[in-house]
Parts: C-alpha cells; sequence; structure tokens
C-alpha cells in the first residue's frame, strides 16, 4: 500500500470521535472515525441471505444490524424479481480492519466485495479511486432521486460529481428539550413548555428561555439549559451550515477554518459558559455514557444533536421516555438553514464486482426505495433519506413504532418542519480529519475550558496547523 493512502488511513482512524456520528441503535459499539457511535463490531460474523441459485454477492459491514437489512431486503428483492435473483454473503468486520482491508483491495486491484459500506470519514480515502475503484451510482439512483435528500447525496459524490454511496440517513440535526423538566422546574403545563419551545427562532430566543428555565430550577451552576462539547464538532458544523459556509474548502478549494459561522458559534458558547447556561460536556459530548447519565439526571435540558440520537435514548435512557420534544434547531437569523447533516455510512460498488449491474441496482433500491427505506426506520432507527416516505402518514405517524412512542411528537413531524431544502452539508474531503483532530485535541478546549481564551487567537491557531497538512 503506498504510504500516502496508510497515512490517510491513519489519520481518518485517529479522528474517532472527531467528526459528529451516526448511530445504528446497538448496545454493543465502540466509536467510529465520525463521532458518534456507529456500532462497529469487534468480532468477525458473517450471514448468508436470499437464494443459493441466484447471483452471489459478497457484501462487508462493521456494523451487523446493517448486514442484518440487507439479509432482509434480499429476501423481498427476490420475491420482487424472480428472474433475477441473488444470495448475498454480509460479513461484519471490526471497524478499523475492514476499512484497511477495503483500501488495500482497491489498492490492489483484487480481494474488493462487490458492496461495501464506507463511515463517511473514511470516504474521501475511498473515493480517491472515484471510478477506477467505485462503480458510479447515478443511472441507477435517478428513480429516486427527486425524492432524495440533496444534501446528503452531495455527501457521497466524488470530486467528478458523480455519487458514489448510497446513504443510510439524512442524519438531520435537531433540538432535543426535556419538557417534563422543564415545566417541573418552571410550573407550567407540557403544553406551555412546547407552545415556548417552539416560540424559540434564533439562538437569541433559545438563550432567552434558557435563562428563563435555569433563574427557575434555581440550582445555578449545577442544572444547566445545555452543554457545549469540547470532543465533537456538531454545532460548529450547525453554525457553519446556517451561515452556508464550510471550512473544509470542498474538493477543489482551500481549508478556512477562520469564519465568522464558526467564530459566532464559540463566542456565543463562552458567554454561555460564563452565565451558568452551559456546562462543558461531561467526557466532552453526550453521546458517550457520562453524558447519557448527565441527561438523565437533568443536568441539561436541550442539546442538539442528529436524529439518529433517538436511538441513544431508546436503549441507554428508556427511562426518558414521554419526556423529550424534538424541535427545529434556532439559527442565528430567520430564514437560515436551520439543520445539518451529521454522520453516516455511504454504501459502494467496486469494479471488482463481476454483477456490478445487478449490485448497483439493488443495492440502490435496498437503501432508496421506499421499502427499504421502511426497512431502515423500522429496524435501524434512522431519518430517512427518501421524503416521499416523511409525509406517509402510515410510515410517519405509524404509533407502533419506538421512536414515535418515545417522544412526545412525531420525529417526521419535525423533519416535514425542516424540509429538505433547508438541510445543510459540510464536506467530508481529505483535509476534513486534519482539521477535526485539531479542533477536538485543542481548539476547543482552549475557548471552552477557558471562557476567557482568545476565540480569533485560538481560530489563527488551527489554521496554521491545516496550512501545514495543506502545504505537504
Amino acid at each position: 500500500m503506498k504510504k500516502k493512502l496508510v497515512s490517510a488511513l491513519m489519520c481518518a482512524t485517529m479522528a474517532v470521535t472527531m467528526l459528529a456520528g451516526c448511530g445504528s441503535g446497538s448496545k454493543n459499539g465502540t466509536e467510529a472515525a465520525d463521532g458518534g457511535t456507529e456500532a462497529a463490531e469487534s468480532e468477525v460474523v458473517t450471514n448468508t441471505y436470499g437464494d443459493s441459485k441466484g447471483t452471489h454477492l459478497e457484501m462487508w459491514t462493521f456494523v451487523e444490524l446493517h448486514a442484518q437489512h440487507y439479509g432482509t431486503m434480499v429476501e423481498q428483492w427476490n420475491k420482487d424479481h424472480p428472474d433475477k435473483t441473488i444470495e448475498i454473503t454480509c460479513t461484519t468486520y471490526p471497524y478499523g480492519d475492514m476499512h484497511t482491508k477495503l483500501l488495500t483491495s482497491l489498492e490492489a486491484g483484487t480481494g474488493a466485495p462487490d458492496i461495501c459500506d464506507v463511515e463517511v470519514g473514511q470516504f474521501p480515502n475511498v473515493v480517491a479511486g472515484q471510478d477506477k475503484w467505485l462503480v458510479p451510482l447515478d443511472d441507477y439512483t435517478k428513480d429516486y432521486m427527486s425524492t432524495m435528500v440533496p444534501a446528503r447525496m452531495e455527501t457521497y459524490q466524488g470530486s467528478d460529481g458523480h455519487y458514489y454511496g448510497a446513504p443510510y440517513h439524512v442524519g438531520a440535526t435537531v433540538m432535543y428539550y426535556n419538557v417534563k423538566a422543564m415545566g417541573d422546574a418552571m410550573g407550567l403545563s407540557q403544553a406551555d413548555v412546547i407552545a415556548k419551545i417552539d416560540g424559540v427562532k434564533t439562538w437569541d430566543d433559545y438563550e432567552a428561555l434558557g435563562t428563563e428555565y435555569v433563574e427557575a430550577a434555581g440550582e445555578k451552576g449545577t442544572k444547566y439549559w445545555t452543554s457545549v462539547d469540547t470532543a465533537g464538532t456538531d454545532w460548529l458544523w450547525l453554525a457553519m451550515a446556517e451561515y452556508g459556509e464550510d471550512w473544509t474548502g470542498g474538493f477543489d478549494g482551500k481549508a478556512n477554518v477562520q469564519l465568522d459561522s464558526v467564530k459566532k458559534m464559540l463566542t456565543m458558547q463562552q458567554k454561555w459558559l460564563k452565565s451558568d447556561l452551559a456546562e462543558v460536556s461531561p467526557d466532552g459530548h453526550v453521546d458517550l455514557e457520562a453524558g447519557f447519565q448527565n441527561i438523565m439526571d437533568h443536568n441539561i435540558v436541550s442539546f442538539p444533536k442528529a436524529m439518529w440520537y433517538m436511538s441513544r435514548f431508546t436503549n441507554y435512557m428508556p427511562d426518558e421516555k414521554g419526556n423529550w420534544y424534538i424541535a427545529k434547531c434556532p439559527t442565528f437569523e430567520e430564514g437560515q438553514k436551520c439543520s445539518v447533516g451529521i454522520g453516516g455510512t455511504g454504501t459502494v460498488v467496486t469494479q471488482q464486482s463481476k454483477a456490478k449491474e445487478l449490485a448497483a441496482e439493488f443495492l440502490c433500491w435496498a437503501k432508496m426505495s421506499e421499502v427499504g427505506e421502511q426497512n431502515i426506520w423500522d429496524t435501524l432507527g434512522f431519518d430517512v433519506c427518501n421524503t416521499a416516505c416523511w409525509t406517509n402518514d402510515t410510515f410517519a405517524h405509524n404509533d407502533e413504532n419506538q421512536y414515535n412512542q418515545f417522544f412526545i411528537n412525531y420525529p417526521y413531524d419535525v423533519l416535514n418542519s425542516i424540509g429538505m431544502d433547508n438541510i445543510g452539508k459540510i464536506s467530508v474531503v481529505k483535509i476534513s480529519p486534519t482539521i477535526n483532530e485539531n479542533v477536538c485535541n485543542t481548539t476547543l478546549n482552549e475557548v471552552l475550558e477557558d471562557p476567557d481564551y482568545s476565540v480569533d487567537d485560538a481560530l489563527q491557531e488551527l489554521q496554521e496547523a491545516v496550512d501545514m497538512e495543506q502545504e505537504e
């Protein structure tokens, strides 16, 4: 393997917990390179599904629940397509092993599977080979593109503009509010608390409601409105999306971390810390055990996170059922985008497949069709990318779904209120691991652990570190 490729892989792997992540809802997860628990497995597990007489496909993943999704989907595919049935062998590898194995096989030109999951933090390495390594999926996605969220599809584009990965979810960032705790502290009914939350349009509104809550709670310095992260970039991604900025510069531009959006968010968070409106998240962010406990102790009652975080509530905080309300994120200015897609895993078809067309057709159907999206929602708990499902009452308002049961409101009602055009995208490219590693190891600790530290100085230091990497 070339030194540059090894370096890229190591850099991305070191960025564990530094890019915002997505989750499968498994309790046996380890940290993935995009931040949250992507439920990367620690053992190799192999299962074969489908018609033993059909076309055989090999699929690799690092999440066993993802493999089970394809097992379910191939059975349905074979019922619907008796003239081109499939047998699929899904192998679940440990996270790092799978990505290393995939990159090695792509570089060597042999040994790759037909289909493979690629976590978003690793995607820049894999898409580097573009159509020499991967099958462009444009022709196979066209039947679904009119209703797919553009920002999520664009996450898995190559620099040539072709789509190389099929997404599992939007990863739309929303605000989670503990209505029960807020009502108890403020002496308000559930309906009154929700009315106040729904009245939050801007970060100024959010701060005002938080101040009202903290004063009513009467435990300043113990009970906080929210927490801010020193080991995750979700808040910063949200700020950039609101202003339409992107610190990576995309495929062709130069990274610039000294953005107004980033400065505004960090400065605002410093203000909150000084006024005891916010605390620094235990262990750095809310997606670890200490974060779950902090939420269950009602030490914080609101925070932004992607919709895949719903599975954290059902898996790790089941006693919080009925307490939480999901809402749109505030914006700095009314009319800005109010969400950003965070985390994710794109699934690719390799050029080494002997059944490329069938593999690509099956993959896109399994991840983009309404029947595929139904299984993703029911099994994985992800906010699906096909917006046709968002307005399907039997899909979005199914009261047997565990997430619809857990939260006060229907999650897809929130997605509909956001709208697919208001979900921003921050590029994940070659420089992304460098930015995130430096942000989470240094910058956020400087400005949030010491709220008097100059944001401008911290971002200048960050820019210098990023520039050194770009010049190599």
